[in-house]
């Protein structure tokens, strides 16, 4: 009997090992190969909550995971290019399509000699990742073939653990009657879907089961909807330390999730009973897999068609929320967690922190020689500010790089980090020159003045820099400048119109002014460049897209 258990036990570690790793692996293959198809979508297709919501379905079912849905929503709000109404249309739809899995599981899992296709499926997408070293489309289709094969040799693995179960143990003598059989087997579906971290998993789990017999129609409908609450914990736990708007977001899954299932709980006798009569009705032998898919079809359309005339009233309710996290200068608008998951997001939300970084440095307090500028506390709280920004912007590009899967890619998030460095080299530099004037006794100077405002008139404050510009040339023109000062003021010095300590002193502003100018030129050049590079790939993508289609 023991080692009856513990083949069981260990049957049923592996098929669930084997079915999460399946998951992932179509989930990424199928992402990847999508390329720039998910947020052309987002981009395009959701001017309207119905659009919206169908877009969701569609990405959903394409890419075979909501998660990596809402993390590309969460990316394109965080961007301002999505507003709250439209994104509750996304999330509706991928509360519908994360159903697919489960179709997948019942209509197909059970249907097929595993050995026959499976295991070819997995065969010929390993040869295909072997010949085809890089990471292409057919790559990527390579992988979610792989996945899908896994997908199914993990299923067939279920099915024989927990067909054993029942060979091996009257499993019809235990009593699951009334609520408190039902709350029990609602709190199994919610611990599944927290322990392997995915709906998807724990819904497959309750289908092979009931598919072998194990649990009956009441419980297995039970822990779907513990799934579906379950998932709303998932979705809570990726909002630590993220942005308001991943917040909102994750707060409107879970509002929808928890609502949906407590309408789901009330009105399960009823649903049950209306799929056995469609069946008789139309003389359908239902399995019991196909039943329990057809349920979470439908009271997830149930739960999104008792949300959509309340659609504006949520995204008003939402977009209050959080708005302390928002207003707090050290947090950063576009980098969120989730989307380091999604390399050509994270660049995306990179690109426009760094920018967002930019501003800041421009509206520093700076030394104008002409008039006392803000106070040494104004400046400590603003540089404390930018140098916490620029640490999240390094460590996020750390943590990007952990997923990029190809070496443009790796490329662009080197370049990402060196603009980082750029950046807050210049403002550290911006804080030595303050300091440095406050002990400055600029009386002697007079008209001098003017002609050492180098940042302030010619580069810092310059907005058209954030167009291209010619680099090389930009910074000759900036040396000139810095050595025709630097004449006048040592033709000052060596006729006795200033001391020699005032002249040394103004000598070390203007040489850390340069230094900061140099670097600054870098870091806008280089953001440029990479915000080009990034906008000509994504037409490439959707030029590609276009021509596949």
């Amino acid at each position: 009997m023991t080692a009856q258990l513990l083949h069981i036990s260990g049957l049923i570690l592996g098929g669930l090992g084997l079915f999460l790793l399946a998951v992932g692996m179509m989930t990424d293959g199928l992402r990847l190969a999508a390329g720039a198809s998910l947020r052309h979508i987002l981009a395009t297709w959701t001017n309207s909550t119905w659009r919206g919501l169908s877009a969701g379905i569609l990405m959903t079912a394409i890419v075979q995971s909501s998660s990596a849905v809402i993390v590309a929503t969460i990316g394109f709000v965080n961007a301002g290019l999505l507003s709250m109404r439209q994104t509750l249309g996304i999330i509706y739809g991928a509360n519908i399509g994360t159903s697919m899995t489960g179709w997948l599981v019942a209509v197909v899992g059970f249907k097929f000699n595993i050995q026959a296709v499976a295991l070819p499926m997995i065969g010929i997408g390993m040869l295909i990742r072997l010949f085809r070293k890089s990471e292409g489309r057919l790559s990527s289709l390579a992988l979610a073939l792989v996945g899908f094969g896994l997908f199914f040799v993990g299923i067939d693995t279920l099915k024989s653990a927990f067909e054993g179960i029942v060979s091996g143990f009257d499993v019809s003598s235990i009593e699951v009657e009334g609520l408190t059989a039902m709350a029990v087997f609602f709190l199994v579906g919610v611990v599944m879907t927290l322990l392997t971290q995915s709906s998807s998993a724990a819904i497959a789990l309750t289908i092979t089961a009931a598919a072998s017999g194990m649990l009956t129609l009441y419980a297995a409908t039970a822990m779907v909807i513990g799934a579906i609450v379950g998932t709303s914990s998932t979705s809570l736990l990726t909002t630590i330390g993220a942005t308001a708007n991943a917040k909102r977001v994750a707060w409107a899954q879970v509002i929808l999730n928890t609502t949906t299932a407590c309408v789901a709980f009330i009105i399960l006798p009823l649903l049950v009973f209306l799929l056995k009569k469609l069946s008789l009705h139309f003389n359908l032998d239902l399995s019991v897999g196909i039943q329990l898919a057809l349920f979470h079809t439908t009271f997830n359309i149930i739960g999104v068609l008792c949300f959509l005339p309340f659609n504006n009233k949520l995204a008003g309710f939402l977009e209050n929320r959080f708005k302390s996290l928002e207003a707090h200068p050290t947090q950063s608008k576009y980098l969120d967690s989730a989307i380091a998951l999604s390399p050509t997001l994270a660049i995306d939300a990179l690109i426009l922190e760094l920018k967002d970084n930019v501003d800041r440095i421009r509206t520093l307090p700076q030394v104008e020689f002409t008039e006392t500028s803000q106070s040494l506390t104004v400046m400590a709280e603003e540089l404390r500010i930018i140098t916490d920004l620029s640490k999240q912007i390094s460590e996020f590009i750390v943590v990007v790089e952990q997923h990029a899967l190809s070496e443009n890619t790796s490329k662009q998030l080197v370049l990402l980090l060196r603009i980082d460095e750029y950046l807050l080299t210049c403002a550290q530099a911006i804080n030595t020159i303050y300091h440095q004037y406050q002990r400055l006794d600029d009386t002697e100077l007079g008209n001098f003045k003017l002609a050492i405002n180098l940042y302030k008139d010619s580069v810092l404050l310059n907005t058209d820099l954030l167009s291209d510009f010619d680099l090389d040339q930009l910074q000759i023109q900036v040396k000139a400048e810095h050595d025709e000062a630097k004449s006048k003021l040592l033709n000052l010095g060596s006729r006795g119109q200033i001391s020699f300590n005032t002249m040394t002193a103004v000598l070390d502003i203007m040489r850390e002014q340069l230094y900061m100018i140099q670097q600054w030129l870098k870091a806008i050049h280089l953001l440029n460049h990479v915000d080009s590079h990034n906008q000509q790939a994504k037409l490439l993508d959707h030029s590609d897209n276009g021509d596949n289609t």
